[in-house]
């Protein structure tokens, strides 16, 4: 762990830094238009491949495959533009306007964020009856402008053959789609100028590395170049990744072509512990995609181990817990608090980090001498404050008004924003291909674990899987950090950064109501799904009528494992202090104690040791000579995994599933 790690510049891969003052371009109004046309096929792409079928999921990668097809499409076309009509050609800025454009919209659209929430309006009135009682439970302590309980209008949306293109249902849906519109929004405000408070720090002060925008950057400088593709190991990771996705699609279509198995869902290692206490390691997959095994090799070396390192560490603990003491209960809260704890100290250690920061903000917002220079921020630090008071002050209204009481309010958005800004500080510094942390890690069951059900009371719970789709199952698609690494792109590719925040605003609306159009065309036209939205929607409620029906006090096993797990992150960051030969970093082991790394570790495991030979035997010259063929194999796969989602879309069949989730 002791190799010295290179820092990528996008352009000369070099190490990189955002000078002060530079001449800034505007994003053209055209490149936002492009956006907002490409929001709704992009909303009905996410909705199809993942809430019907759930297979593809672009939305859980910290790199969505759909926004980078979208983005090489147009770089092809682009060089086309360039070379015979170059007046109309798209410059870096437009592309990466469009880029975070479709970022957030497939976020919107994701697999833990509306497809979880858009179920959730109408979920208690088509499946309660008089044996689970959620009508009691539930429905009579929902707000009607929030949900939609007419029998009539709701059973096609769960029994599919219908068209949602009817009056009576349009006007049931109509209310409460604008209403929670209206949230998202705020919500987007909020986190948009968060990031702008803290952009200047982590993109400049702290020049933290960005990883996931290193290919998209690539890929657009100039506005898309034919020297990028003259690259031979480019074309040899393309001709990898593209013919394994290429075999494995024909595999599906037609048997008798063998097929390449890399999938999480091939081999579980669980069939090879039998005898106590190592049976009680848990499903133990060994995933193999290759595309994120090159999305891997970009992560710091002490990330990726951690990664892989800490998830074996949550897997001794199962056979220790229930192998070796045979604890017999739950232990997905014990998992949940050393993971929350973790992040909670991770978000410390980037507020402290940031204190002088937000002293010239503050110097800044007084007007008085040392404040921190906002004329290069899309608005004001002033503006974004406002923005964030507003923002915020909407929020916490609209949660009064639904029922909530005030301390639970303060816990949902506390849990939330901490949250979010801790994975936005992680992407910009490390850069992980994802990062689900589901089962335990809900606001609904952290609350429970501190204080306890009875505390939080019957109508709080009632109401917690309504918010279930923002703060609860994985945050895999989490909207905050590619706001920050759209800022970040837009200041490495010369861009104004005002258009592109008015562009990310635009996009939040826009999205939003496409998100919520293509979710009940598709439900409402389609056949059940055995893994679609609907059936992921049970589990929130059921845990919820679970502690309705079953009040108890604050959980103190958990609430050990989260002071334990905040004293060990603690000496993780002490430890990393006192040189760089500490191999563990305390966010590996915050994203790997919940559910999640199952999909990927053991690719970021081979990640990890290809670069670490590379830079122990050929230095950075390798790194940087492989890093291309990285690029590739990311390449590929995207493009033939991209075209066999968009067949199966065209046929009403899924084909190959190359991304996990």
């Amino acid at each position: 762990m002791s190799v010295a790690e290179p820092q990528i510049d996008f352009k000369h891969e070099l190490v990189i830094s955002t000078p002060k003052k530079k001449r800034l371009v505007d994003i053209s109004w055209r490149s936002i238009i492009l956006g907002v046309l490409l929001i709704p096929p992009n909303a009905y792409w996410v909705m199809m491949v993942e809430g019907i079928y759930h297979r593809g999921h672009p939305s859980v990668m910290a790199l969505p495959w759909n926004v980078l097809f979208n983005v090489l499409v147009l770089v092809i076309i682009n060089l086309a533009l360039k070379r015979y009509v170059p007046r109309f050609a798209f410059t870096q800025p437009e592309l990466v306007t469009v880029y975070v454009m479709l970022w957030i919209v497939t976020m919107l659209a994701g697999h833990d964020s509306l497809q979880l929430g858009i179920p959730a309006m109408a979920f208690t009135s088509y499946f309660g009856d008089d044996s689970n009682r959620w009508g009691y439970l539930f429905t009579r302590h929902l707000p009607d402008w929030l949900v939609v309980t007419d029998r009539d209008v709701i059973k096609g949306f769960f029994t599919g053959y219908d068209s949602f293109y009817k009056w009576q249902y349009v006007r049931a849906w109509l209310k409460p789609v604008l209403w929670w519109c209206s949230f998202i929004v705020a919500l987007g405000v909020v986190t948009i100028c968060a990031n702008i408070l803290l952009r200047k720090q982590w993109a400049e002060n702290e020049k933290l590395s960005f990883p996931v925008v290193q290919l998209p950057m690539a890929i657009t400088r100039d506005g898309g170049t034919s020297a990028f593709w003259k690259s031979g190991p480019l074309w040899i990771g393309i001709a990898i990744g593209a013919g394994i996705d290429l075999l494995n699609g024909l595999h599906v279509l037609f048997p008798s072509v063998p097929g390449i198995q890399v999938r999480h869902d091939a081999v579980d290692l669980q069939q090879y512990f039998t005898k106590s206490p190592w049976n009680a390691i848990g499903w133990t997959p060994l995933p193999l995609y290759p595309f994120i095994i090159g999305l891997g090799y970009m992560l710091p070396l002490d990330m990726s181990f951690s990664i892989w390192f800490f998830y074996l560490f949550r897997k001794a603990q199962n056979i220790l817990f229930g192998g070796v003491w045979r604890i017999t209960d739950n232990l997905v809260p014990l998992f949940g608090m050393q993971s929350f704890g973790a992040w909670i100290v991770y978000f410390a250690f980037g507020m402290w980090m940031a204190r002088g920061h937000f002293k010239a903000i503050w110097l800044r917002i007084k007007n008085q001498p040392g404040g921190a220079d906002d004329s290069q921020e899309p608005v004001s630090y002033r503006v974004a404050l406002l923005g964030i008071l507003i923002g915020l002050g909407y929020l916490i209204w609209f949660t009064k008004m639904m029922g909530f009481t005030a301390p639970v309010i303060l816990g949902i958005f506390g849990i939330f924003f901490l949250m979010t800004m801790a994975i936005t500080r992680m992407r910009a510094e490390l850069g992980p291909p994802a990062h689900e942390m589901a089962f335990g890690m809900d606001a609904a069951s952290i609350m429970t674990v501190i204080v306890g059900s009875r505390a939080l009371g019957p109508i709080n719970l009632a109401l917690m899987p309504l918010f279930f789709w923002f703060v609860g199952r994985g945050y895999r698609t989490n909207i905050g950090p590619g706001q920050l690494e759209g800022f970040k792109m837009a200041y490495e590719s010369k861009a104004s950064p005002l258009r592109l925040g008015w562009a990310m605003l635009i996009a939040f609306i826009v999205g939003s109501l496409a998100t919520y159009w293509a979710a009940l065309v598709l439900q409402y036209s389609q056949p059940p799904q055995g893994g679609s939205q609907i059936a992921h929607g049970w589990g929130q409620w059921l845990a919820a009528a679970d502690r309705i029906n079953n009040p108890r006090g604050p959980d103190l096993l958990g609430i050990l494992f989260l002071f334990g797990s905040v004293l060990f992150t603690g000496f993780m960051f002490f430890m990393r202090s006192t040189g760089a030969w500490w191999p563990f970093h305390p966010a590996g082991y915050a994203l790997s104690m919940s559910f999640g790394v199952e999909y990927f570790w053991s690719c970021i495991a081979i990640a990890w040791f290809l670069k670490w030979a590379t830079l122990r035997w050929s230095g950075l010259r390798g790194y940087r000579q492989l890093l291309p063929l990285a690029f590739g194999i990311i390449i590929g796969e995207y493009m033939i995994g991209a075209m066999w989602s968009a067949i199966a879309v065209y046929k009403g069949q899924f084909i190959y599933d190359f991304s996990p989730g």
